[in-house]
């Protein structure tokens, strides 16, 4: 049987328990739907990329990293509630992509703005790695398999986006994402490899679905 083991994002669901349980049971008694948090994280996360975009990268940072709040309040009220649905589940993971390109696509207007190509590559590989991460976690886990390992998670990875920007060290954090996220896309392919070698090859049926 495969040891869970705690993500950072996990670790500080359990510290900072004892101030979001609060917050999030008051949320609730104010009648707020979880699902309403999760799409107004988003729509921060859109303003975020607009100034990022039009060059105000330390606000975009700030705004980005305070958004962050809303990521994990969504999951405690839900849990407070005893109410956790697929849907949520479903539009937590989809918002958190959106918001990753969302701030990526205003770093590329910004750098496309001044032709800094290196920039965009950096950017494309970034956003290319973090899709990897999820998706190697998503298809193993449609396969019946379990890949959540690696070092950049999504917690992670939104937590050096938001430092890199609030701390206008935007460069130096999309090397930081270009790499990290690729190679954790690849610790995830590797451990699906070796849990594939003790399965029989004769499912075909698995090919299937590769939209």
């Amino acid at each position: 049987m495969e040891h869970k083991r705690m993500s950072l994002s996990d670790h500080m669901r359990v510290i900072f328990k004892g101030v979001l349980d609060p917050i999030g049971g008051w949320l609730n008694s104010l009648g707020i739907h979880p699902n309403t948090m999760t799409i107004l994280g988003l729509i921060g996360n859109l303003v975020a990329s607009v100034l990022v975009a039009f060059g105000y990268i330390q606000l975009g940072g700030i705004i980005y990293l305070a958004n962050g709040l809303f990521d994990v309040l969504d999951g405690t009220m839900a849990r407070l509630r005893g109410s956790t649905s697929v849907f949520g589940a479903y539009l937590d993971s989809v918002s958190d992509r959106y918001a990753d390109l969302a701030i990526l696509l205003g770093l590329l207007v910004y750098y496309m703005g001044q032709d800094n190509w290196l920039a965009a590559i950096l950017i494309f590989c970034a956003a290319g790695g973090s899709v990897m991460v999820s998706y190697t976690k998503a298809r193993a886990e449609g396969l019946g398999l379990t890949a959540k390992v690696g070092m950049l998670t999504r917690f992670e990875r939104y937590l050096i986006i938001a430092l890199g920007l609030a701390f206008n060290v935007p460069m130096a954090m999309l090397w930081v994402i270009s790499i990290l996220a690729n190679f954790t896309a690849l610790q995830r392919f590797w451990h699906v490899y070796r849990q594939t070698r003790t399965q029989p090859d004769d499912q075909p049926s698995l090919q299937a679905g590769k939209g």
